[in-house]
């Protein structure tokens, strides 16, 4: 993980020279826990190599996982999911023989104190449930190793200190939170591996090429997705998650070479009023704090607190349990990244930044287990304040829906779902979810919205209202009405009437989410499918039916297969994505456009090259490759930038570019791609990619550039300790704001309101265009909705720029975005406008 550390900590050298495996290896890890059994098999008897000697693959672990369980009753094994890769994910069970014989009971138990119906008091007497969650990030390795060593200290060791921790707790070890990546980093660390161990920061071992192994299968960083829930890996874990809600839960990282170790406390939350209890980042974190120092400080090993890193997100893995009620940890360990480097004080190795994780891991066990009774009783007090009387200013219940796109309607309730918030039906697509409830602090996080902070520097996000990631209307209720019927299931929420045949055509309501992906199923099929540029009534089998802009309509007699194949394939892409379609008997419109009219244009199937590889954003070009992958269903060619000399063009008639740094690509490839564009294809850029396009002149159109300052004015003096954070206040970490959209341009195609909240996370900023048709979207004059926005990004460049301008280069065109629409793969308010520019943008003029 990479951060700014605002003061770096020395190393001290003779704790960071890398360690050979002759000298007592286990020893320097675990020595203190002697004696262990026999009959365990340590780590390193079953791999066949000292723990720090290499990397071990994630198979591996779960392979001597499953040894632990084989051999000790102490131990059972289950797997709460599969990973893109189908790799497994698992959580190892470790307690005394008795506490697993009563595990079921113990749950019982524990699930008590979550009950707000009931009113448990013994909060000694069970064991404290512990969750250790290591590897988020795939190459920050060390914390798996670490896992490997607690797993078999808490099983093998017979020290009276261990046989405490098992009789008090029940420890949950999930070693491995991102195996694809974790691999990924693995097989490049092992295959540049040097004997002797190569120190050189520049070595290849230590500069693992793009996309790296930090993220999954898509590129998602998992670190962020507790709260979206877009991945296997994070939904998996949700679901093991609400099952035992954990007292304590850990998570490992890593940092910059050059720093040593960080735990919690961590920064001042930045909001003004955090949801979090002010017991949990204060009382709890300063209660476990000394267990920590004392820990390090027994084995030499520096670390910081307090400067740095914040919990203000709720989609981390070490903010999201603290809204569970659980006390949850971070840990940054300096990294190796690799097995042995150079770092200003010396070297540090592979087998130190274990050990120092370890070290935190086996301290937060010690800590709760010492600590269990005041641990139970906080998450008990923390679901009971759930249910406190709503602060005047506070909503008592939030109404949402939206009557024109049941899927995403659909998709918003499946993450409300996913972290147990209760929802109810109203009838005619109207869903209300009240506020006192046990989950009361992720109904804030879906619906809430800030506009003041305490601070005006964050590490990511200061915006996550989910509710308009998903572009979902909703509003506040002052009183909770009627509820209706109990939501639990999107099973049968969006079960469409099932089209008639026609022999004349089919039309597709575009409107909803799914409808890209439906068209993409017909393309596919052979299909030929035009949209509409103007709204019409026509009369269908199904009764009269308003259509909006971008209606898709499948002519009947046009096709190259008969009726009957036609009605195959539609009823087929029908249940398969749920789209409203209709049939029609006639060209003839009731109102607006006939069906013959020359306002229904053929939609060209989309052949799209994606540009990847460094210099690009992995983030963003595996949002993209995981939208069309996983939702659409539409194949996206991803050529590395070092390859772009050797692509023919013409194969394709979409190119696009995410945000990057494009300096380096050839004179010949950008003449190339001038020219690709000119014949009448299309380029989609976005974030720093539409700056480039800019720059290098591929398209016309200015950036919003800062008023010259007046040079007479005197300059005032500022301390030299405020200028990271003062300029860190004028980066734009995440926020959402408001668009105005042109709901008759094809980019809008399927929007039925002008306004339209956006993610924004980048200082592009796009002047409109002077062609007074190409300005798709502009944000409002108010256009502020949540996350923090400094008064001058606010005032001189937003309020005067553009999010989405279309530049036209002879018969084709530029689609550039300010933003990213696909953010975290949770935009579904946006990504159509993406989409739209792939399956539409051969129709711009």
């Amino acid at each position: 993980m990479k951060y700014k550390i605002l003061v770096v900590s020395v190393l001290v050298l003779a704790f960071a020279k890398a360690l050979s495996p002759q000298l007592h290896a286990q020893e320097y890890f675990i020595g203190k826990y002697a004696p262990f059994d026999a009959a365990i098999p340590s780590p390193a008897q079953y791999l066949g190599y000292e723990i720090g000697e290499q990397h071990t693959r994630h198979d591996q672990i779960v392979s001597y996982f499953e040894k632990l369980a084989e051999l000790s009753p102490r131990v059972t094994i289950s797997e709460y999911g599969r990973t893109h890769e189908n790799r497994k994910l698992v959580m190892l069970t470790v307690s005394n023989i008795k506490n697993q014989e009563n595990l079921p009971a113990l749950k019982k138990q524990h699930l008590a104190f979550v009950d707000t119906k009931q009113r448990a008091t013994n909060y000694d007497d069970i064991p404290v449930f512990i969750q250790l969650g290591y590897n988020v990030h795939g190459n920050e390795p060390s914390s798996s190793e670490a896992a490997l060593l607690t797993a078999y200290t808490l099983v093998a060791s017979q020290h009276p200190e261990i046989e405490k921790y098992r009789n008090n707790s029940i420890i949950f070890i999930d070693p491995t939170i991102n195996p694809d990546g974790r691999d990924r980093h693995t097989q490049w660390a092992n295959s540049y591996k040097g004997t002797p161990l190569v120190s050189d920061n520049i070595d290849a071992e230590h500069t693992e090429m793009w996309p790296r192994g930090r993220t999954n299968h898509y590129w998602f960083d998992l670190n962020r997705d507790w709260l979206l829930a877009i991945n296997p890996e994070s939904r998996g874990k949700l679901d093991w998650y609400h099952e035992w809600y954990p007292n304590v839960v850990t998570d490992f990282h890593e940092m910059g070479t050059n720093s040593s170790h960080f735990f919690e406390p961590m920064l001042p939350i930045g909001s003004m009023d955090p949801i979090m209890p002010k017991e949990n980042y204060e009382d709890l974190n300063n209660l476990f704090a000394p267990y920590f120092s004392s820990a390090l400080d027994e084995i030499g090993s520096f670390y910081f607190t307090k400067e740095s890193f914040d919990g203000t997100y709720p989609g981390y893995g070490s903010s999201y349990p603290d809204l569970q009620g659980a006390l949850a940890l971070l840990f940054e360990q300096a990294s190796s990244r690799g097995h042995l480097q150079d770092t200003d004080f010396g070297t540090i190795s592979f087998p130190f930044t274990i050990r120092n994780q370890y070290t935190s891991g086996m301290a937060t066990v010690k800590a709760a287990v010492e600590n269990k009774g005041t641990l139970r009783k906080y998450q008990q007090d923390f679901f009971k304040s759930a249910f406190a009387k709503a602060k005047t200013d506070q909503a008592a219940a939030y109404e949402f829906g939206d009557p024109y796109d049941a899927n995403r309607t659909k998709a918003f309730i499946d993450k409300l779902l996913k972290h147990r918030i209760k929802l109810y039906d109203k009838g005619d697509g109207r869903y209300v979810v009240p506020t006192q409830q046990a989950q009361k602090r992720m109904v804030q996080s879906f619906f809430e919205t800030y506009k003041t902070y305490r601070d005006s520097v964050y590490y990511d996000a200061s915006a996550w209202s989910v509710g308009n990631f998903y572009n979902m209307r909703y509003k506040g209720l002052s009183s909770t009405p009627n509820l209706g019927s109990e939501v639990t299931s999107i099973d049968n929420l969006t079960k469409v009437q099932a089209v008639t045949q026609t022999n004349y055509a089919y039309l597709i309501d575009y409107d909803d989410y799914n409808a890209p992906a439906l068209l993409a199923y017909l393309q596919r099929e052979g299909l030929t499918v035009a949209t509409a540029f103007k709204p019409f009534t026509a009369k269908t089998t199904s009764g009269n039916h308003d259509f909006n802009y971008g209606t898709l309509m499948l002519p009947v007699s046009r096709q190259e297969k008969t009726s009957e194949e036609v009605y195959r394939i539609i009823t087929s892409g029908q249940q398969q994505f749920q789209v409203p379609i209709y049939a029609a008997n006639t060209g003839f419109s009731i109102k607006g456009i006939d069906l013959g009219s020359q306002n229904f244009q053929k939609v060209d199937t989309p052949k799209a090259l994606m540009i990847i590889g460094d210099g690009t954003s992995s983030y963003e070009a595996g949002e993209i490759w995981h939208l069309l992958d996983t939702r659409v269903h539409m194949p996206i060619t991803k050529v590395m930038s070092n390859n772009l000399n050797r692509v023919d063009l013409s194969k394709y008639n979409t190119v696009v570019m995410v945000s990057g740094s494009y300096g380096d690509l050839s004179k010949r490839f950008q003449e190339n791609l001038t020219s690709w564009v000119s014949q009448g294809n299309t380029l989609i850029t976005s974030g720093t990619a539409s700056s480039w396009a800019i720059k290098s002149k591929i398209a016309t159109g200015k950036l919003t550039k800062e008023a010259k300052k007046d040079s007479t004015k005197t300059i005032e003096r500022e301390p030299y300790v405020n200028q990271r954070p003062n300029r860190g206040k004028e980066r734009l970490g995440g926020a959402i704001f408001e668009v105005d959209l042109d709901l008759t341009h094809p980019l809008a195609f399927g929007y039925r309101y002008d306004k339209l909240p956006v993610y924004k996370n980048n200082n592009v900023w796009l002047q409109p265009s002077k062609n007074e048709y190409n300005t798709v979207a502009q944000y409002s004059a108010t256009p502020h909705i949540d996350g923090y926005i400094s008064d001058k990004n606010l005032n001189d460049f937003m309020k005067k720029s553009a999010s989405i301008v279309v530049s036209p280069k002879g018969r084709g065109r530029i689609v550039m975005f300010a933003d990213n629409p696909n953010f975290r793969g949770s935009c579904y308010g946006t990504n159509k406008l993406f989409l739209n520019a792939i399956f539409f943008g051969s129709l711009i003029d």
